[in-house]
């Protein structure tokens, strides 16, 4: 069975990887480079039970349990690793009085004025990765079991009697017999050739830090009041490598047509480290190793679309993660991988997710 999957970010890969179990060796098109927009730039944070209530918590608690079995199957070390979660609020506009019982409970690090809210999380429930490893990794173990990568842009789909028969990228022609469309926010491309959902991208900001020793692993969810008064949920993930990984503020830029567009304003990035010095003696001065800010794929309804697109066979669409993309990859693409070779998936009910449940863009 010949398979393409346009866009080798974590999802992407993740049906990649699947299908490489079953003896499927899928063509990944990507235009720019692996994990080269959000799949690259996130925290890595995974929750077993934060999607309680949704239509995504079997899906969630799948792909946790995934997430721990790949962690012992791939032979790359990508900073995996157990952790604990804490709420943390942080005002930058009056001092908090820290307490005796938050020294005790939080990192030694967090010496900062903050205040522990709750803790959120433990090593049975939150977890933690290096999202572009780990993207990688999937990559890597599908290209050694017979995948390729192709880089190139995604020109032109070929549907032949109403069924996807090939895909035309950077002037190749490609036969497939199964088309994945799983370019994010960037899914919204394929309405010229499919009828595909909208898909928006959310867009936030990021910087790592380099402090001068290791920080005790652990990952913040802070409730922050700006000079202004605003509120603000920043948050922080200690990676095992030493890095220290801060997210937040957003605006509404629109997507732009490519991920090498994507432009990063400088001074969310400084708020971002002015809030980091105030957390930790640790923090304040550490060089910030990378500025950054990526979209997240977003549907309307929040949830993510995977399964078949409307109206033409062999045409498949997975996106639309929102923040969850980290921890909902390996399940996305178990199921995915299982729809695509065997018609159905036999552990994951993917009927919250049918792109049906939305309307398609017009193509044209």
């Amino acid at each position: 069975m010949r398979v393409v999957i346009a866009g080798a970010g974590v999802i992407g890969c993740s049906v990649a990887y699947y299908l490489s179990r079953k003896g499927i060796g899928a063509t990944l098109i990507e235009r720019c480079a692996p994990a080269c927009a959000a799949s690259g730039k996130s925290g890595g944070f995974l929750a077993r039970d934060w999607c309680t209530g949704q239509a995504q918590d079997a899906l969630a608690r799948a792909s946790f349990d995934l997430h721990a079995d790949l962690a012992a199957t791939l032979p790359v070390d990508y900073g995996y690793r157990r952790i604990d979660t804490f709420a943390v609020a942080t005002s930058a506009r009056r001092a908090l009085g820290r307490r005796d019982s938050d020294a005790r409970s939080l990192p030694a690090w967090l010496d900062g004025d903050c205040r522990l809210q709750q803790q959120l999380g433990d090593p049975s429930s939150t977890a933690q990765l290096h999202p572009a490893r780990f993207t990688r990794a999937l990559l890597d173990a599908a290209l050694a079991a017979g995948a390729s990568l192709r880089l190139a842009e995604l020109e032109a789909v070929e549907v032949t009697a109403g069924r996807v028969t090939g895909v035309r990228a950077g002037g190749v022609h490609v036969a497939t017999d199964a088309l994945v469309i799983a370019m994010g926010p960037w899914s919204v491309l394929a309405a010229r050739w499919l009828p595909v959902p909208a898909v928006y991208g959310l867009k936030g900001y990021s910087i790592t830090l380099r402090p001068p020793a290791p920080a005790a692993p652990a990952a913040l969810f802070l409730d922050h009041e700006d000079e202004a008064g605003e509120r603000h949920g920043p948050e922080v993930v200690v990676r095992p490598d030493g890095e220290v990984y801060l997210c937040g503020f957003s605006d509404d830029s629109p997507v732009p047509l490519s991920p090498a567009e994507v432009q990063v304003d400088d001074t969310a990035c400084d708020r971002l480290q002015a809030i980091a010095a105030r957390l930790s003696s640790l923090f304040d001065g550490a060089p910030i190793g990378a500025r950054q800010a990526c979209y997240r794929p977003i549907c309307r309804d929040a949830m993510p679309v995977l399964g078949r697109t409307q109206g033409v066979d062999g045409a498949f669409i997975a996106t639309g993660h929102n923040c969850w993309g980290m921890l909902n990859a390996p399940a996305s693409g178990f199921a995915l991988a299982e729809l695509i070779a065997e018609g159905a998936s036999s552990q994951i009910d993917l009927a919250p997710f049918d792109p049906a449940r939305l309307a398609p863009l017009r193509r044209g």
